[in-house]
């Protein structure tokens, strides 16, 4: 793996500032005291990894879990083989699934597309940093500038590829937010496949821009449930008026990729699974290389919002490496308190989806009927967690948090006005999280540097910073009895024990 990381940056002359009418304005600010110049000179707000320098390697968490992952199994109670997921996933993908190979060689081909925007920039939150009067440095790993928006196309390319090698011609995926169906609609029509979403209805309804955006990339787009699914019209039969959920739109979706009679028809899943957490530890891989540039030799917290794992995993899995090798590091994994699957859910085996179509999977959830209340942070409205954060968080490698979504939204609100950014509705629970560890280390009086995946702008999610500043949005928390009743569907799968080495 290639570790000569490089500046890459543009220096705009005086004649460039003349021909903007600035030329004064710079000369003028030329003028500042040696003070001010000095601390101007040392504040790099960005920190720039060369295109040349990217990371040639994915890095797979399972090959360093202490306690090894517990199998997937099938509705006979024993673990499946790859053999059964050929309809699913093509056999490229379920060799990545199933590797325990600590480094795996990302493709050329996948780094030349991803290149069109990343190294992703690691930024300093000054003015944050500032506003809390807290003696932590606040690093954010900026995720929101690839062309959907969000850290989702750093598996979607992946996938695509993977398929495309494979011989595949069109994909169907669910998405929850619109930022993974965005995601692979880009991917998608990049590298000349066909591409069908289900979106979960309340977000269809919700976020039209997301929509639109899929179709410009060529693909298709339907509410779920939907009347195009055996899996749909049921849930629809039941109840007409639900507004969906991830296990739902997974079901559609992998009902309709294993109907194809051609054969030319993969799933394809934006997060939870293995190889969808291996392709985006490329950003913490990143952030690793740009942290020792900015003259960071440790960092204290890791901070990503959590719904199935993939953001959370990217920047989070090459520093739990770390903490695993005897680093002290404080890893957070944030998630809704209306869909509060670590915090609140058991460590059980259950399926992905409500149709019950994947395998078993040793996972938090809350039960995989579980429809979660209407949030508009969609992204994070699914019922599991990936298998590989499971096992991590019941190691004690993690500490899961849970935040209602007025105090994301406030938090939100705080980090526009100061850092300029409109975030993600998912992202909000990152920011949450930084700001409460930062005010933590003002009232310690204790230097802190902390790092969050700053994972997608919100720049397509302003009805919800709408009904917030209207004051339509209101404090919510999963009620008992609804997880009560959602757990009780579960209780005939086959036990599942928390294994762990108990060090953490």
């Amino acid at each position: 793996m290639r570790h000569n990381f490089a500046f890459n940056c543009h220096c705009v002359s005086l004649k460039e500032f003349g021909s903007f009418g600035l030329k004064s304005a710079f000369l003028e600010g030329m003028k500042l005291g040696d003070s001010a110049r000095k601390e101007y000179a040392v504040k790099t707000n960005r920190i720039i990894l060369s295109e040349r320098d990217i990371p040639t390697q994915w890095y797979n968490l399972a090959a360093d879990l202490p306690h090894p992952m517990q199998p997937p199994l099938g509705p006979d109670g024993k673990p499946i083989s790859p053999s059964m997921l050929e309809k699913i996933f093509p056999t490229n993908l379920i060799e990545q699934e199933m590797s325990q190979q600590r480094w795996i060689d990302i493709p050329d081909e996948i780094l030349e597309i991803l290149c069109r925007w990343r190294p992703a920039p690691l930024c300093r939150a000054y003015r944050l940093e500032q506003h809390l009067k807290t003696p932590a440095r606040i690093y954010y790993k900026d995720e929101s500038l690839s062309p959907a928006g969000s850290h989702k196309p750093n598996t979607a390319v992946a996938q695509a590829w993977y398929n495309k090698k494979f011989g595949i011609k069109k994909l169907t995926t669910e998405t929850g937010a619109g930022q993974w169906g965005s995601a692979l609609a880009f991917a998608c029509n990049t590298l000349g496949l066909a591409c069908k979403v289900y979106m979960v209805r309340i977000s269809f309804d919700q976020k039209p821009f997301r929509k639109i955006m899929m179709r410009v990339w060529n693909a298709s787009c339907v509410a779920s449930p939907s009347d195009e699914t055996n899996a749909g019209r049921e849930v629809l039969k039941k109840d007409p008026n639900t507004p969906g959920s991830l296990g739902i739109a997974i079901s559609e979706a992998i009902e309709e990729a294993v109907a194809d009679p051609s054969g030319k028809t993969r799933y394809s899943l934006g997060s939870v699974l293995n190889h969808v957490m291996l392709h985006q530890t490329i950003i913490g891989l990143e952030a690793k290389k740009q942290l020792e540039l900015a003259g960071e030799k440790k960092v204290d917290a890791v901070i990503g919002c959590a719904g199935g794992g993939s953001n959370f995993a990217g920047i989070s899995f090459p520093f739990i490496a770390d903490k695993i090798n005897g680093a002290a590091i404080q890893i957070y994994a944030v998630e809704p308190t209306a869909c509060p699957t670590l915090t609140r859910g058991p460590f059980a085996y259950d399926y992905g989806d409500i149709a019950q179509t994947t395998p078993l999977l040793p996972m938090y959830t809350l039960g995989h009927k579980f429809i979660p209340a209407p949030i508009h942070a969609g992204g994070l409205r699914y019922h599991g967690m990936a298998p590989l954060v499971s096992q991590a968080t019941v190691e004690g490698l993690i500490k899961p948090r849970a935040y209602d979504q007025v105090k994301c939204y406030e938090s939100a609100m705080l980090w526009a006005r100061l850092e300029g950014a409109i975030c993600a509705p998912e992202t909000s629970h990152a920011i949450a999280c930084a700001m409460d560890e930062a005010v933590k280390a003002r009232e310690e009086g204790k230097e802190r540097v902390i790092l969050f995946c700053y994972s997608g702008h919100g720049l397509m999610d302003l009805a919800g910073y709408d009904k917030f500043l209207s004051g339509e949005l209101s404090e919510y928390s999963l009620p008992d009895q609804i997880l009560k009743d959602s757990l009780g569907k579960i209780r005939h799968h086959p036990q599942l024990a928390a294994k762990k080495t108990g060090k953490w």
